[in-house]
């Protein structure tokens, strides 16, 4: 149970292969031939036993076989029976290769495997590679070289080219996988047992598409706390969106929520095979940035300037050194040095001034991350060897605390110096823009990864919602069979959730709309009201700036008549009426909603106005937010510009933007009916936000078999926050474990004695290492959870004053199954405050937690000689059981 379950498939001891006669390859099919000859050549150190094609019918002569893989590459109409063996003879993990295998035969092997209890790796997929194991259980090609990446990719075709790519180019594997569209191992299984794999440093993702995003972005976000993940995906082309409602679904497309999705989990996307292991190589160097802004060092005018609109280009900042800074450097280099934005240090560059423009790059805090050019120059100019300015700029970021890309530019006179460079941990291209395009993946990373730690709760720290109240408006509308609530409805759910919106009133007469114009005060705007009617302004639906009752009623008169000529079908409810905004120098913006497949509800937030779809600005992110989240959310748009001064008008109030963010989140965790939603415009200005005019859609929610089933990311669990009395006096709290955990967590494991260290890691560690303290701490509350008993002391300081500190005194843990019906345990508890009935609460709450998760059994292994720990297990009721694999552990087990 300490091992991943999906060791017997990725690290077999034992395998059997389906595949005919190994001795006739002439016979084979070309899949099988392939296979054997890979299987029998690479030195593979565990045992391979091959199964005739005649033995399939039998099971007499394999009654005593035992083996961890079953790999069968096999006709189409005989792999069945051969997964049915290879369950009976209780194979762990079967490999089906195989090609152009038809959906209904794919489904009747998954069932096979699932009643048998067998983890597939296919049909339809090419295999897998595992390099450092000398193991080739795959179609692919020969076995890759070893080395720190994993490869996965849902194409076969792809593998192939990649491994091929990779083969000339020098890059080794730890892993490789080929998925396929068919296979029961899904790629989000893939990457769990990659993020544990200790033999794997980087992970490398090609996919296509995935089937649950709840389960995919958990894998991810586990995987990308404690590696680098680099993603390549296909299909990047926007939806084609059909019977748009709001601007959301209009300028929305699928790939804009799959980035948004991968920002989130803290992951680089790349577009080409190739960046995906130049980002990988960056991502494995030592130094991580803390920003965007990229010294560009050459000794050409030129590629400065393609390197410096490249850089633009793509979001990044070209820093520019600070005064002191230039006027330190300037001496050190030629009199023909530029230090202006671009470091060009003149065609008689050498590599002392090579040398110290990279160390003065290092020591300026405007700088990130150094980008060195090196373009070829006539043998006469002094000091124009490449070699040796390589060497200087390779000693010169040995000893900075900064990322460094190299570029060495032409071939034939550089190739020596590229070779110099690729042989050290220092990431080298070919062209300018490759180099930028690597740190803007390094800077991506680091800035993904900020956004990894945040976990929000469903509800801010703001005034708590009517959330009662929207759900009985939308309750409401579904029972008039209604998808669309109207201008004056979809601002009655703002208002539930404390969005500030202009007062509206509808009018079904001219008379009413004069009445109503005179209460509210002129200037207004006229809107009509129509649950048929998308965007009013397409009809002419919306007059703004109307001063007086007799523009009122003329107004309202005219606009019937021409919204029932441009829409005779569409069903009117009147006309609102509406205080125009009162913010002369505000900003109008947009924020909405939309739905993907399968990404669920997905926030936007741009430029608004009545050219939204033209402007086309808009940045996204998966609900729920922070204010953290929120912010990033508004800097990543076009329109966050003009947010400062602009035009003579003073900065907006960012807090009550940031505070609409966070309401419609709230919204979004707490109504699954919400399918799209505009709020355009909002406008913003020093005082305020108030929306001006919104549009909601609807849809029944369906069954709800859990809180929050409609995120890909679930949020913070706070509702299991619990508080406890001691033994002693005082109280501790039990509640769900934060990424700002760890230095408490690790402060609890460095305060426990050997023994208890000892019986809960099974080793003599004296500290959590970084990347089990990460995964310890950053975790999906939906497949696992981990509380934590918090107890907070009050410390008396010099000056007479209290300070509160926490500290954690004990972890529950458990994580759900692959058979997704039960769950493994695991417990600690403080030393110091042993014997206080702490583990008892923690298991009867982490228990409580698995149980509304669905869960039906709880289990646990424990060291045979913690008699503490087997008693407490006993007064629960648990079941204590040898273990079969291993004399020195007990397996508890208890029903839920």
């Amino acid at each position: 149970m300490d091992q991943h379950f999906l060791t017997p498939l990725f690290s077999p001891r034992s395998i059997i292969v389906f595949a005919g006669n190994p001795e006739d390859l002439d016979s084979q099919a070309p899949m099988a031939r392939a296979l054997l000859a890979e299987l029998t050549t690479n030195g593979f150190s565990g045992q391979i036993s091959f199964l005739d094609t005649e033995m399939t019918g039998t099971l007499s002569d394999l009654a005593h076989t035992r083996a961890d893989l079953a790999v069968i590459a096999l006709p189409h109409e005989q792999i069945e029976a051969a997964l049915e063996i290879a369950g009976r003879i209780r194979c762990r993990a079967a490999l089906v290769l195989s090609a152009n295998l038809p959906a209904p035969a794919c489904a009747n092997l998954h069932a096979v495997a699932k009643r048998h209890g067998v983890h597939l790796l296919g049909p339809n997929s090419l295999g897998f590679q595992r390099p450092l194991l000398k193991l080739n259980a795959s179609a692919a090609g020969p076995l890759a070289a070893p080395g720190p990446l994993a490869l996965v990719s849902q194409s076969g075709a792809l593998t192939s080219s990649i491994l091929d790519w990779a083969r000339r180019n020098g890059v080794g594997f730890s892993t490789v996988v080929s998925l396929g569209a068919n296979t029961a191992v899904d790629l989000a299984q893939v990457l769990d047992f990659l993020a544990t794999d200790g033999s794997t440093h980087s992970i490398l993702v090609y996919m296509e598409g995935i089937t649950h995003a709840r389960r995919f972005m958990s894998a991810l976000r586990a995987a990308a706390s404690v590696k680098p993940v680099v993603v390549m995906k296909a299909g990047r082309m926007p939806a084609g969106t059909t019977a748009a409602l709001t601007h959301s679904a209009a300028i929305v497309g699928a790939d804009d929520v799959f980035e948004a999705a991968l920002r989130r989990a803290g992951v680089v996307r790349v577009r080409a095979f190739t960046q995906l292991f130049s980002a990988a190589r960056c991502l494995a160097s030592r130094y991580r940035p803390v920003g965007k802004r990229l010294a560009i060092v050459t000794n050409g005018g030129g590629p400065g300037v393609l390197a410096a609109d490249w850089a633009n280009d793509i979001g990044l900042e070209v820093a520019r050194l600070d005064p002191q800074s230039r006027n330190t450097l300037a001496p050190l280099l030629s009199p023909n040095a530029t230090l202006n934005q671009v470091l060009d240090l003149g065609e008689d560059a050498t590599e002392a001034h090579y040398r110290a423009a990279v160390e003065a790059c290092g020591k300026d805090s405007h700088v990130d991350g150094v980008l060195v050019i090196y373009a070829p120059k006539p043998a006469c100019y002094p000091g124009a060897d490449p070699v040796v300015i390589a060497q200087a700029v390779i000693d010169g970021s040995a000893r900075l605390g900064k990322p460094v890309v190299a570029c060495w530019m032409g071939d034939d006179s550089v190739r020596p110096a590229r070779e110099l460079l690729n042989a050290k941990p220092l990431p080298s291209f070919r062209t300018p823009e490759a180099a930028v395009d690597a740190f803007g993946n390094i800077a991506s990373f680091y800035q993904n990864q900020q956004l990894l730690t945040q976990t929000p709760p469903p509800l801010s720290t703001l005034a708590t919602p009517d959330t009662e109240g929207a759900r009985l408006l939308i309750e409401g509308v579904l029972a008039e069979r209604r998808r669309v609530l109207t201008e004056m409805e979809s601002k009655a759910l703002l208002a539930a959730f404390h969005i500030p919106v202009t007062r509206t009133m509808l009018a079904r007469t001219a008379n009413e709309a004069m009445l109503i114009a005179s209460q509210l005060g002129y200037p207004v705007a006229l809107k009509i009201d129509s649950p048929d009617i998308s965007h009013k302004s397409d009809v002419q639906g919306v007059a703004l700036g109307v001063m007086t009752a007799t523009q009122v009623r003329d107004t309202f008169n005219d606009m019937l008549a021409r919204v029932a000529k441009a829409k005779p079908g569409a069903r009117i409810n009147g006309v609102t009426i509406q205080p125009m905004s009162g913010k002369p120098r505000g900003r109008e913006l947009y924020i909405g909603l939309t739905t993907d497949d399968p990404f669920g509800p997905v926030i936007t937030f741009g430029a608004g106005g009545t050219m939204i779809e033209l402007i086309n600005d808009q940045a996204m992110e998966l609900p729920p937010l922070n204010q953290f989240l929120a912010r990033r959310l508004i800097e990543r748009a076009r329109v966050a510009e003009t947010l400062g001064h602009w035009r003579g008008a003073p900065p907006v109030n960012m807090e009550s933007l940031e505070q609409v963010l966070l309401r419609l989140s709230e919204m979004v965790c707490a109504l699954p009916q919400l399918q799209e939603m505009d709020i355009n415009p909002i406008i913003v200005d020093e005082d305020g936000a108030v929306a001006v005019d919104a549009r909601v859609v609807i849809e029944h929610a369906g069954p709800q078999n859990q809180a929050f089933h409609h995120l890909a990311i679930l949020p913070y669990p706070a509702g299991l926050e619990r508080e406890w009395p001691m033994k002693g006096g005082g109280l501790y709290t039990i509640r769900p474990i934060q990424p700002d955990d760890a230095e408490m967590l690790q402060a609890l494991v460095k305060g426990l004695s050997p023994e208890s260290r000892y019986f809960r890691f099974v080793s003599s560690m004296q500290e959590l290492p970084a990347k089990m303290l990460a995964r310890y701490t950053l975790i999906d509350y939906d497949r696992e959870m981990a509380l934590v008993a918090v107890h907070t002391d009050r410390v008396l300081q010099d000056d007479g004053s209290f300070v509160e500190t926490e500290q954690i005194i004990g972890v529950s843990r458990y994580i759900t199954n692959p058979d997704q019906t039960s769950c493994e345990f695991s417990l600690v508890v403080s030393d110091a405050y042993a014997g206080q009935g702490l583990g008892s609460r923690l298991m009867l709450s982490i228990m409580d937690v698995a149980r509304t998760k669905g869960l039906a059994e709880i289990e646990g292994l424990v060291l045979a000689n913690n008699d503490g720990m087997l008693r407490l297990m006993r007064s629960l009721g648990f079941q204590i059981k040898p273990f079969a694999d291993d004399a020195d552990f007990k397996l508890c087990t208890k029903t839920l």
